[in-house]
């Protein structure tokens, strides 16, 4: 094996802001309810002082996305989020079009906060609607109305946000398939750039894991995602990704990149990284809790090499994740591996109808993507 070299390989920056108003009952991510005055000042200080102890790893290299994420980073206001993206531009080379992307939630952010992140030089919002129907919302414990993604649309595009996702989820509590594709239909009147348009999990260490909701079936699932797909296909929202449909040249740049097995830099609590180095491709996570990052920013809860096997698993359930697949050039160039490494896992999976190659690319399948995770389990050897 060898190693990737580290300045072909894109470099991104993961920034994660760990603080909700409430916890929702499906969130797994290192998220924190506010219990007392946000801490945004010091916090910023804290991942601007992590950041430097990781500017080494962005020698000679530049950013070429940003994504604040949490958490909910619209609870900082328009000055912490414009001294954080100055500090970032301090130590970092940060490309001239980078997309920067900052989540929000319709109810944590106003017209104020908006025109401030974008005169910070935030480009792109992703903005969680997750429904527009009350009841479903309600189920979810999200703190706002379907009113406010609206306002929130609107306040962004008069903010001067050309680029904006629409997070919505399906497979809600009680849902019907009339409702979800309600839910997309409502999503597209707004006219956003790019939705994200997602399955409800139930993940382990969540309140739903404990107390599940009553879900829809497998074949309503099934009908939901077809019956979606085809809509969001005819209304010019083209998917590129098991959960990404974007508008001609609007897909989001820095989910590209992981999918792509790109590296990224990540600040803040819990935030996992991934870099590639003379010495093989790392990952990396900082400490979780909020309190004991900010006494010890660059403290790692955990750094490994990856191993062979790790490396072409990853880059496999990251890359059959997208709809049009990678090159043969790709998976070499980022795992450091030769392609025949994986030849024999390549022809079960075709043998299986999960996986295709036409001239050097590899593609999943319609059935391929239907059935992800049995594809990716042929990969998961040794």
């Amino acid at each position: 094996m060898t190693c990737p070299e580290p300045g072909d390989v894109p470099l991104s920056l993961y920034v994660h802001i760990p603080w909700c108003v409430r916890k929702c009952p499906y969130c797994d991510f290192n998220s924190h309810a506010l219990k007392e005055e946000l801490p945004e000042q010091a916090y910023v200080q804290a991942l601007l002082e992590d950041l430097r102890w990781q500017q080494p790893l962005a020698f000679g290299r530049k950013i070429n996305s940003i994504f604040i994420g949490g958490g909910t980073p619209s609870l900082f206001s328009g000055v912490a989020i414009d001294d954080l993206l100055r500090g970032i531009r301090q130590q970092l080379t940060v490309a001239p079009e980078a997309e920067i992307t900052l989540e929000a939630n319709p109810g944590a952010a106003d017209a104020g906060h908006f025109a401030a992140y974008r005169a910070a030089g935030v480009n792109r919002l992703s903005i969680g609607a997750q429904s527009f129907h009350a009841m479903h919302l309600k189920a979810l414990e999200r703190i706002h109305s379907p009113e406010q993604v609206r306002q929130a649309v609107s306040a962004a595009s008069d903010a001067g946000f050309e680029n904006i996702n629409l997070d919505l989820m399906f497979g809600l509590p009680g849902q019907s398939l009339q409702q979800a594709l309600e839910d997309l239909r409502q999503a597209v009147e707004l006219a956003p750039a790019h939705i994200s348009w997602y399955q409800l999990t139930i993940e382990p260490n969540t309140r739903f894991h404990h107390q599940p909701p009553p879900t829809p079936n497998e074949e309503l699932l099934w009908k939901i995602q077809q019956k979606g797909q085809g809509y969001l296909r005819k209304m010019g929202y083209a998917q590129y990704e098991v959960s990404a449909f974007a508008k001609p040249k609007m897909l989001g740049r820095h989910n590209l990149n992981y999918w792509t097995f790109g590296d990224y830099l990540a600040v803040g609590a819990g935030a996992h990284g991934k870099i590639s180095t003379e010495d093989g491709v790392i990952r990396y996570s900082r400490e979780r809790h909020p309190q004991a990052y900010m006494q010890m920013p660059q403290a790692k809860a955990n750094q490994r090499v990856l191993e062979t096997v790790d490396l072409q698993l990853e880059f496999m359930m990251n890359a059959m994740r997208l709809r049009q697949g990678v090159t043969r050039a790709l998976f070499e160039a980022r795992t450091g591996l030769p392609f025949a490494r994986i030849g024999k896992e390549v022809k079960q999976a075709q043998a299986l109808g999960l996986l295709e190659m036409q001239s050097s690319r590899l593609q999943p399948t319609v059935r391929g993507r239907a059935f992800l995770n049995d594809l990716l389990i042929l990969f998961d050897k040794g």
